[in-house]
């Protein structure tokens, strides 16, 4: 099962600028700065919205999720086949952006770097092991390697770059475009909306995008410092995990698909790296950052060369 934690972001964020409206415009700036030095009442807050929003976010998936699906003993399940592995690329972006978000959350309590690094840096693999503990006792599913494989990749992304260059210098992005086969198979892929952004792999494509500028090591030579250079991958045609049914739940018959995997040059923008003196704006910079900018691209898929003026 994927589990997309962007959403905690946002909401930490919504709570963080509704703080900053009953503040005086300076007052609010202090408070989105990250701190110079340890701040207890501010690692008690994120110590307790983290470990509150854990145990919420694990019931509540028992709750809404897996409580209709009979449960087993723990199990191992092997889904390394399915949707062309854009469910597993789903996984490292998740892992990775959540790491993201518990190091700068860490570091702006003024936690030192290291302890930043690996506390905060585990969260997804923290976070997700024990989504995956839960499909494990689930008999539909069960406790995926491959998942866990994908979860720890995108861990070992952020802290291996946090630890070699104390930045990093490629980042794994997301972006989505609605795809034509959701109305198809509307119970897998999702009914519209944020449900098919989720479950529609078709419409998906994860993006590594990497800043060139950032290994030069003439700061003075560095070219456009923002601009990136995005390796995209996704797959189209997918009305199944490991194969596209001939009916849907509803018997409809559906057209025969032969699905295929898409691979992608394009350019990006880092939005971390455009200077700003505003604490408010790099606040909006780091949750949004999750996001691949749209831009002209190149998709190779099909043993063919497409261009596309804008993808997203």
């Amino acid at each position: 099962m994927q589990y997309w934690g962007v959403g905690a972001r946002f909401r930490v964020f919504i709570l963080s600028m509704a703080f900053c409206v009953f503040l005086p415009r300076k007052a609010c700036s202090q408070f989105l700065a990250p701190s110079d030095t340890l701040n207890k009442s501010r690692l008690i807050l994120v110590s307790s919205v983290g470990a509150v929003g854990y145990t919420s976010s694990m019931i509540a998936l028992n709750e809404l999720w897996y409580k209709d699906y009979p449960k087993s003993g723990f199990h191992f399940y092997d889904d390394n086949s399915s949707w062309m592995q854009v469910d597993k690329a789903g996984h490292m972006i998740t892992s990775y952006q959540l790491g993201r978000y518990g190091y700068e959350t860490l570091r702006w309590s003024g936690l030192g770097e290291k302890s930043s690094i690996w506390i905060g840096g585990n969260l997804g693999l923290f976070f997700l092991t024990g989504v995956e503990i839960l499909d494990g006792h689930s008999a539909e599913w069960g406790f995926s390697y491959g998942d866990f494989i994908a979860n720890a990749g995108g861990t070992a992304l952020f802290i291996g770059q946090q630890l070699a260059w104390g930045e990093q210098r490629a980042s794994l992005k997301f972006s989505y475009s609605a795809s034509q086969y959701a109305d198809l198979r509307p119970e897998t892929l999702g009914y519209g909306g944020l449900e098919s952004v989720l479950k529609d792999y078709n419409g998906q494509t994860i993006w590594l995008s990497v800043n060139p500028s950032s290994f030069f090591l003439d700061k003075e030579s560095k070219l456009l410092p923002w601009l990136n250079v995005a390796f995209g991958y996704g797959a189209d045609g997918m009305l199944g995990g490991n194969s596209n049914p001939a009916v849907n739940q509803d018997g409809r018959v559906l057209p025969e698909i032969q699905p295929y995997r898409q691979y992608y040059l394009s350019l990006d923008i880092d939005l971390t790296r455009i200077q700003t003196q505003s604490h408010l704006l790099k606040t909006i910079f780091s949750v949004v950052g999750f996001i691949k900018v749209p831009a002209p691209a190149i998709e190779f898929s099909q043993g063919n060369v497409r261009w596309h003026w804008l993808h997203f």
